[in-house]
């Protein structure tokens, strides 16, 4: 339908994208229809009756407008007016219906005293500004008749702003609102994949001062996996704020996640203008960063039979047919295996090179470089299917047990974590509510994930045992693809929880660690006494650490520096994050150092060995790109060993 529209708008506009040329038959011009006089028309003020742009705010307008048509029905056959007609059809929604009361501005201008008053440039602008990823994403031109120079006016000529009664209309619907309804303005509905980019991009360009979006990489079939960031200072780390992503739609069946993600981004914007207190509170003290679709593939299978249709499985996977949810290194296993040795690092376990030769789906890989390449200190994955929330591990300690308790040396703060969102969602804690079959009430809408169900490979184990990172997973419903009508009830539910999650990271400690000249010291680590899993220091030096209130002996070391040791008190009553520096002096190295204790480049650090995804290819002179070599390539040639048959035979 969409094509077929624009397909029909483009074959009447394919001679030109000017004013028409008007002509009628000698029948029409004797009837008084039309005229094919050259004489210019008299400019007289008329009643306003264009059908598509009766809610325009006035009540007359003036012919010749100032594309040239001189009646209503030259208006009504002209090619800009077909375009305003079926505007929806093309771009989804997108830009509807401020794009449309724009366009009617100048297809039909306001009159008064025979003379035409021209719709404000400032209006326009604001409009392509906000509209033109719209356009980018259907690879149409911006129509001829918006151009803000030609069929606009400043305010000093006395233009006058053509949304103006929409603007109107919007107040007093939010003054109706009761006092605990959200003042953004939000539309409640599905999004698609090209909506979805369209409207972070806008989001971003409306909020430029506190957001700005950035893709992580693509999909199997090539979709941006796009992320929008919000801060005081986006696109960089500052020295002391925590990092915070939120993940939806790994799952691409999954897709309320990914809806309360997108309203989310447009909540933060939008009420950081409007000088909401707690949310400027949160941009300015924490970096948000917000995945909406991490399986954009998936979500198109899933999105083509819509809510009523979609199972529980179809469109779960990638287009590779992977979970990615079982996709990533299964790094708990490695740590069951080692737990017992004394020395042995429970943190930044590195990637076993065998993983490289597994299928390893891009999207995975994307992510995996994202978490290694930014110090989130929390993180949350937004799933569905169940009401509850569960936390690492979540494979079983135990091989051949897949419903077993089997907790991390953090328990304590990820039960807090979980509590934070539980507690905080409308329903998700209350014990009459409905478990979709599981009886999470007992736990009060918390799980262990291992006790809930086993599997390996989780993007939440790996999160905890490969960076700094705790994340949690939130099962946010019964139903992975709810209608339209209840995706208001659901933002509701979640939206407190979201904004608590991410206020909850300031909790525990943070500091800096600094040398003796005041250098801050990267990749140091931070123990605590008593618990088997460090954190390192990002660039600058600085750390975060979530803990539970109590006492606690931290220690700081890196390699060549002292080792200092405090001891620290966390009242229950903290609502921020306590501040703890460390001063460290560089000592000589020893013989021998045991390496367990830091990561080191050829273990941690060392990041797909065999650069499966980080290929490159040559270039002729020509400037012909020649054929790439296979992944594996460069490890066999490096070794020595001659590659087996049946790998030569798919080069």
């Amino acid at each position: 339908m969409l094509w077929g529209l624009l397909g029909l708008f483009l074959t009447l506009t394919e001679n030109c994208w000017c004013a028409p040329q008007q002509t009628c038959q000698p029948g029409d011009e004797l009837l008084g229809r039309c005229s094919n006089s050259v004489t210019e028309a008299t400019p007289t003020c008329t009643e306003m009756h264009l059908s598509y742009c009766n809610d325009v705010g006035y009540t007359r307008t003036i012919f010749p407008n100032t594309l040239g048509h001189r009646t209503r029905i030259d208006a009504e056959s002209g090619a800009e007016y077909l375009l305003l007609s079926v505007i929806h059809g093309l771009l989804n929604g997108e830009c509807s219906p401020d794009i449309r009361l724009v366009g009617c501005s100048v297809l039909a201008s306001p009159c008064r005293d025979n003379k035409m008053i021209k719709p404000c440039r400032s209006t326009c602008e604001a409009l392509r500004k906000d509209c033109a990823h719209a356009f980018e994403a259907i690879h149409m031109a911006w129509p001829y008749f918006l151009d803000c120079d030609r069929f606009f006016a400043s305010d000093r000529e006395g233009c006058f702003d053509p949304l103006a009664a929409l603007k109107a209309r919007q107040e007093l619907a939010r003054s109706s609102f009761s006092p605990d309804e959200p003042s953004t303005m939000i539309q409640f509905t599905h999004t698609t994949n090209s909506q979805m980019y369209s409207l972070l991009k806008r989001t971003a360009a409306k909020c430029s001062h506190i957001s700005h979006v950035y893709s992580i990489g693509r999909s199997t079939e090539g979709r941006h996996l796009l992320v929008i960031e919000f801060s005081n200072n986006p696109g960089q780390h500052e020295l002391l704020e925590p990092e915070v992503k939120l993940i939806g739609n790994m799952h691409g069946n999954e897709v309320l996640g990914r809806q309360l993600l997108i309203y989310l981004a447009q909540y933060l914007c939008s009420e950081y203008t409007l000088g909401n207190p707690r949310v400027q509170t949160i941009i300015n003290s924490t970096r948000i960063h917000i995945l909406a679709s991490m399986n954009p593939d998936g979500y198109e299978l899933a999105a083509a039979e819509g809510h009523l249709l979609n199972g529980w499985t179809n469109g779960r996977t990638n287009a590779q047919n992977i979970d990615l949810n079982r996709n990533f290194p299964d790094l708990t296993s490695v740590f069951y295996r080692n737990r017992r040795s004394r020395h042995y690092r429970t943190d930044h376990i590195p990637i076993p090179d065998g993983y490289w030769f597994e299928k390893v789906a891009p999207e995975t890989f994307a992510v995996m470089k994202w978490i290694r390449s930014i110090p989130f200190v929390q993180s949350a994955s937004l799933h569905g299917g169940e009401l509850v929330v569960s936390y690492p591990f979540d494979y079983s300690r135990h091989l051949h047990e897949e419903t077993m308790f089997s907790p991390t040396q953090d328990e304590r703060v990820f039960k807090q974590l979980a509590r934070t969102y539980a507690d905080a969602h409308a329903t998700m804690s209350d014990n009459d509510t409905d478990r979709c079959g599981a009886h999470f009430y007992r736990t009060k809408g918390i799980i262990n994930g291992a006790l809930w169900y086993s599997f390996p490979g989780g993007m939440s184990d790996f999160n905890y045992l490969h960076t700094n990172c705790l994340e949690i997973t939130v099962e946010l419903g019964c139903d992975k693809f709810p209608s339209e009508v209840e995706l208001y009830p659901e933002w509701k539910r979640n939206k407190e929880a979201l904004l608590s999650f991410i206020e909850s990271v300031h909790r525990g400690i943070k500091g800096v660690v600094k040398d003796v000249d005041g250098n801050g010291i990267k990749d140091a680590t931070i123990s605590v006494r008593g618990i088997r899993k460090d954190v390192t220091t990002a660039e600058g030096g600085d750390y975060w650490r979530l803990l539970s209130p109590g006492t606690h002996i931290l220690t700081a070391t890196a390699k060549g520096y002292s080792r200092v040791s405090k001891r620290v008190h966390l009242p229950h009553n903290m609502n921020k994050a306590g501040r703890v520096d460390f001063v460290l002096k560089k000592v000589p190295l020893k013989p021998v150092i045991d390496d367990h204790f830091f990561p080191t480049t050829d273990t941690w650090d060392r990041f797909d060995p065999y650069n499966q995804f980080e290929r490159y290819s040559e270039t002729d002179e020509g400037g012909i790109q020649r054929q790439e070599k296979p992944w594996w390539w460069s490890y066999f040639s490096q070794s020595g060993i001659s590659p087996p048959n049946w790998l030569l035979r798919n080069v």
